[in-house]
């Protein structure tokens, strides 16, 4: 600890880190910053705009992260919602960025558009921050998280959603995209998951995002003080390892779940699973549409009535936009993926479809229906939906960290198909009854004597979806 600066130190130093000065014009008190022991503390306080991000908050954040990053005294960062008194805030974690203040500079013309494009290159910035962090880093998605919500948490390595967890990517419903990183952590989801969810908009609660892996745990709101405390007790060796104190961080989160309500079930599973998979696969919006009409037919009919629904309301530029975008975006790396969303979100603030969706849907009140431009899917051509990944002549978005990477470097959470299959794949017993099978696959998952939250239901989920048993009573995995 010789050496090391004081918090009183760090705090003179935080806003003149990278040229992330505060403006004259910064609200003092948008975002919080708190220390516990060897926790700090990030609290979004926008309550009244369900603490939607903007470039003053975005540029105290990452001034702040960087101090912290060379500071001996911070071992873990948390961010959330701030409280009032006693009681959190659960409206919201961040339900976004502030896109109807940028609406409203865009139409003050290219200054105004050269404004918002500075503040996706700040929001991006400290995504990317995030999403690099050398230290561990946890996200508290305790009420609404949608759209630059999810920039803020979805990359950290524990995500943790509660009983009021509201996820969502909502771009194509504003005439968007989903980005904010949207282009690696949805490709990277299960099966088609990501582009159902980036195409419709889905929402899902708490217990539905740590199903799906976009939470890592699953905690009842009234444990997150309880588990704030805990956390700021840890003491770490100097020799131990990042991968040994985020074991440890996430032993100590484990003492803090209570279990899944018992009316939660697990909603992206079995026959809708299946259905999402058969339609969402294809890389045309068109033949998306043509393979739910087919789906009308199946145990999944009302959800492919549905969602033919949801998509003809979308706008077609953002379907098709963000259609290619599933598809690019898994080969790209985190940094890729950052830069080329700043020059897909720059297209978009000079196009009408933006401007009209958060119109029409946030400004507006009551909300009405966007008049997209095109109206149909079929007339947005190819050769625009190119423009929109084009990179020669672009500004590439300079980004803090050099450190990037082609898969997320930390794997918490519960365990995925193709880690099952594996596990399944070495077993020779498969002649135990399906129910045994399970809980011997769920257990040897959980690593331990206790069985992790959601491993068994999430196991049986993939068995049940994935495995067959043939005339001899033994189970194997089907392709």
């Amino acid at each position: 600890m010789t050496g090391s600066l004081t918090e009183a130190q760090e705090s003179t130093k935080s806003s003149e880190i990278n040229g992330f000065k505060p403006h004259p014009q910064d609200d003092p008190n948008d975002v919080l910053f708190g220390s516990h022991y060897g926790v700090r503390t990030i609290e979004l306080n926008r309550p009244n705009k369900l603490n939607s991000l903007n470039a003053s908050m975005a540029r105290k954040i990452v001034a702040r992260l960087q101090e912290w990053r060379k500071s001996e005294l911070a071992n873990i960062i948390i961010l959330g919602g701030a409280s009032q008194g006693h009681q959190p805030l659960r409206r919201a974690f961040c339900a976004g960025g502030d896109v109807a203040a940028i609406v409203k500079k865009n139409a003050d013309g290219p200054h105004g558009q050269a404004s918002s494009k500075e503040y996706f290159k700040l929001e991006y910035q400290l995504d990317q921050v995030i999403a690099t962090y050398p230290k561990p880093f946890i996200a508290y998605m305790d009420g609404i998280t949608m759209g630059g919500g999810v920039g803020l948490s979805v990359h950290a390595p524990f995500r943790i959603a509660t009983e009021n967890t509201i996820f969502s990517m909502p771009e194509t419903s504003i005439g968007f995209f989903p980005d904010v990183g949207g282009s690696f952590f949805l490709p990277r989801l299960e099966g088609y998951i990501g582009t159902y969810l980036a195409l419709t908009s889905s929402q899902l609660n708490g217990v539905n995002a740590f199903y799906t892996g976009i939470a890592t745990h699953y905690i009842d709101s009234s444990s997150l003080p309880g588990l704030t405390a805990r956390l700021g007790e840890l003491e770490f060796k100097d020799y131990l390892s990042l991968d040994d104190r985020l074991s440890i961080i996430d032993a100590t989160i484990e003492e803090y779940q209570t279990g899944i309500p018992h009316d939660e079930r697990m909603l992206i599973a079995g026959d809708l699973r299946r259905a999402i998979d058969r339609c969402f696969r294809h890389d045309r919006v068109e033949d998306i549409l043509k393979a739910l009409e087919r789906e009308r037919s199946s145990v999944a009919g009302e959800w492919a009535s549905q969602t033919i629904e949801t998509l003809l309301e979308r706008s077609p530029t953002s379907l098709k936009v963000t259609l290619k975008q599933m598809r690019l975006g898994r080969k790209w790396d985190i940094s890729e993926a950052f830069q080329r969303e700043y020059i897909m979100a720059s297209r978009f603030m000079e196009l009408p479809d933006f401007a009209t969706g958060v119109s029409a849907r946030l400004i507006h009140k009551p909300p009405t229906k966007p008049k997209w431009d095109p109206s149909r899917v079929h007339d947005v051509q190819d050769a625009v939906v190119d423009e929109y990944f084009r990179t020669e002549g672009e500004e590439r978005l300079a980004l803090i960290d050099a450190a990037t990477y082609k898969e997320y470097p930390v794997r918490m959470g519960l365990p995925t198909e193709s880690e099952v299959k594996t596990v399944v794949g070495r077993r020779k017993r498969t002649w135990l009854k399906p129910k045994k099978f399970t809980m011997s696959i769920a257990q040897e998952m959980s690593g331990d004597s206790r069985m992790k939250l959601g491993i068994k239901e999430k196991v049986e989920e993939i068995l049940e979806r994935k495995c067959v048993i043939d005339e001899r009573g033994k189970l194997f995995w089907k392709d």
